[in-house]
């Protein structure tokens, strides 16, 4: 082999040396940080703070949840993607502010797929419809023919623009009909109306509102998943109920700034997905009326285009907005 023919593949391999590197390297320091772009103590955080522990069991390396709320989600997430794409700092990202804020914010301070590595899918959660039962409202069969026939039917959500908000409006696309939205300052309060008979309809995540269906104080009418929730197998899907092909389900994921070293991406999505097929993490997660997710990294990609692909179309038919 002459001298020139041996310059060329020398000087790609001094190339490619910087990258090998960082991922040999890698964890080399600490701690790292997973952002939860919402206050502690909801979901999102509480994923979080689950998937920290295998992290740093299986790295080697601290690893600290650092909660920078604020705008639905959208000033951790915007946080993240704007960091060093070095593996020590981590997005546990919420569907809503990738797949439903870019179609209800005239402008984000971040682009919802190419700013980021989608690293890992953690799970998803089918949402539930509840009633208070003195609204008389006692199927999803009738809600829907009440709103045909003309009543005033209003549905609660935790806010303009959240996943509580936007799974309604879908559900008025698919059903013909058009409750009237009610945004409330958060879960809580939302529930608190509900309860109290204020509002007859919201969509909410399971977990809050089982101790309520159990009391006999809110009626559940229906999961919100294509298919019956692990986590709540006994409560039907509107899609069984005379909605076919509904289906709505936030998800849950790691995420990274775009960059990422493709070894270092590789690592994590291979250490995630070992600790969610963890009989112990799948528990922790039904416990949250969640089912873990399992995907590649650029499956995982894929499947968060598709979905704001969905959730731009609901938005734009609605006419939603986030205030």
């Amino acid at each position: 082999m002459t001298p020139r023919r041996l310059f060329v593949p020398a000087l790609l391999a001094a190339a490619l040396l910087p990258a090998v590197a960082l991922a040999q390297a890698w964890p080399a320091k600490q701690p790292i940080k997973i952002i939860s772009p919402y206050a502690p103590g909801g979901t999102t955080d509480v994923m979080a703070r689950l998937l920290a522990i295998p992290l740093q069991q299986k790295l080697g390396q601290t690893v600290v949840v650092e909660n920078k709320g604020g705008a639905g989600g959208n000033v951790g997430t915007d946080y993240v993607s704007k960091a060093a794409p070095d593996g020590y700092t981590l997005l546990l990202a919420a569907s809503g502010p990738i797949v439903i804020s870019p179609s209800l914010y005239a402008k984000l301070p971040y682009q919802p797929i190419a700013d980021f590595t989608f690293v890992a899918p953690v799970a998803n959660a089918a949402f539930v419809v509840l009633a208070n039962p003195a609204s008389g409202i006692t199927s999803i069969k009738d809600l829907i023919a009440r709103a045909k026939k003309g009543d005033k039917i209003n549905f609660a959500s935790a806010g303009s623009g959240t996943p509580q908000h936007i799974i309604g409006e879908m559900f008025n696309q698919s059903a013909g009909i058009k409750m009237q939205h009610i945004p409330y300052k958060g879960s809580g309060p939302a529930m608190n109306d509900l309860l109290a008979g204020q509002v007859p309809v919201s969509f909410e995540n399971p977990v809050p509102a089982m101790p309520h269906v159990k009391a006999g104080k809110v009626k559940v009418l229906a999961s919100t998943g294509l298919t019956r929730s692990a986590a709540f197998p006994d409560i039907p899907t509107v899609a069984e109920l005379g909605l076919p092909g509904f289906d709505a389900k936030p998800w849950y994921g790691l995420l990274a700034p775009a960059g990422l070293d493709p070894a270092i991406a590789r690592k994590l999505n291979e250490v995630v997905r070992e600790a969610l097929a963890s009989t112990e993490m799948k528990a922790r997660i039904f416990a949250l009326g969640a089912e873990p997710m399992n995907m590649s990294s650029a499956d995982f990609q894929a499947f968060a285009q598709k979905d704001l692909d969905k959730w731009t179309k609901v938005v734009k038919t609605s006419g939603a907005t986030p205030d």
